[in-house]
């Protein structure tokens, strides 16, 4: 990309700020209230990338309809850059949105479609003509000009809705589900294309999926939602690696629980009875609510766990084993409870069979403790 293409889009951008926000539907069948959003407060930084990620129903896509203008507040204060837009209709907010459908006009081509924001703008033509070319530059779609989008590939399509997008140059991009409608394949080039797009043009963004490696490849910052809360935000490294609840750490990821009671510390490890073995957690986190003789669970991603045929305390039987080619997933049955095992690079360790007895090593330094 040209040093000029890049200039024409480089804007500061503004940060958004979500004040006790809460949105109240009135059901139609019932005729009461229904908390979408529950007094959530969230700033999304000058030129900062975060994503919004939760279950369906968990409320991130009114909240984006809330920025968008799409939906006002019940409650609370929305801010972009310094300013109450909450009651400001959406075509005075300053920002531009990238639907999950595309949303092109069918009968315009794709030359067309690209300029139509400034030419409801009444931008002059020789500047409507200089900032169409560079958005077609981009998005990589020189050459495609005259065609409509039906005679698009879905990532052409995607790379057009871009282009109409960034070409008004919005103080703040928003994302609706937009990789949804590719395949698996195209979703994660476009993934690494878009994110790589938001950096150099520095645009302060929030995205919204409901993928969750989408969310960690995409992020400097993830926040979790549900039923109409924030449970956690942090970068995607946080969100993974410390998990606050057993929700954030079933959903992003996959977890294991090993049940256990909270015996006391050791400097800062925890230490975990569990069949009445002590385990040591040197990085336990946080444990909210936690106190000595309480029950808890350790947190166990499936890569963090080594199989031997030695005996250990923590025993089970191989009830699966599935080749991925780059990894093994095993199930091990303990206790009447499932483990999942993820043994990567397959072809330089030991491999079990359904049936086989094994023993599992924790890796102490990624176990976490939870309520």
């Amino acid at each position: 990309m040209s040093q000029n293409v890049k200039s024409e889009f480089s804007k500061k951008s503004s940060s958004v700020v979500l004040e006790n926000i809460t949105k109240i539907f009135q059901q139609p069948e019932t005729g009461k209230d229904f908390v979408a959003v529950n007094h959530i407060n969230l700033t999304i930084n000058d030129g900062e990338m975060v994503t919004l990620l939760g279950p369906s129903g968990c409320g991130k896509t009114t909240t984006l309809r809330m920025i968008s203008g799409f939906e006002y507040p019940t409650e609370g204060k929305l801010m972009i850059g310094g300013r109450d837009v909450a009651k400001v209709p959406p075509n005075k907010r300053g920002i531009s949105m990238v639907f999950q459908s595309y949303a092109l006009f069918p009968h315009m081509n794709i030359w067309e479609n690209v300029a139509y924001g400034l030419r409801v703008a009444k931008v002059g033509k020789e500047e409507l003509i200089r900032r169409t070319e560079a958005a077609l530059e981009l998005m990589q779609l020189k050459g495609l000009e005259s065609r409509f989008p039906n005679q698009l590939s879905g990532g052409q399509q995607q790379r057009v809705a871009l282009a109409r997008a960034v070409i008004i140059e919005p103080s703040v991009l928003l994302f609706d589900e937009p990789l949804s409608n590719l395949d698996a394949k195209l979703r994660e080039s476009m993934r690494d294309e878009l994110r790589a797009l938001q950096k150099r043009l520095g645009i302060t963004s929030l995205y919204v999926t409901h993928d969750q490696s989408e969310a960690m490849a995409i992020s400097d910052r993830v926040v979790i939602m549900k039923d109409g809360n924030i449970m956690q935000q942090g970068s995607p490294t946080e969100i993974y690696e410390q998990p606050n609840c057993r929700f954030v750490a079933q959903f992003i990821g996959k977890a294991n629980f090993i049940e256990g009671e909270l015996k006391g510390r050791d400097g800062e490890a925890a230490l975990v009875e569990v069949d009445g073995s002590i385990i040591a957690v040197p990085r336990p986190g946080a444990m909210p609510g936690l106190n000595i003789g309480d029950k808890c669970c350790i947190v166990v991603r499936p890569e963090s766990v080594e199989l031997s045929e030695e005996e250990g305390p923590l025993s089970g039987v191989v009830k699966r084993a599935t080749y991925y080619g780059a990894k093994i997933e095993y199930e091990i049955e303990r206790n009447g409870q499932s483990i999942i095992v993820e043994n990567y690079n397959p072809q330089l360790t030991k491999r079990f069979e359904e049936g086989d007895l094994v023993s599992m090593k924790l890796i102490s330094q990624c176990l976490r403790v939870l309520a």
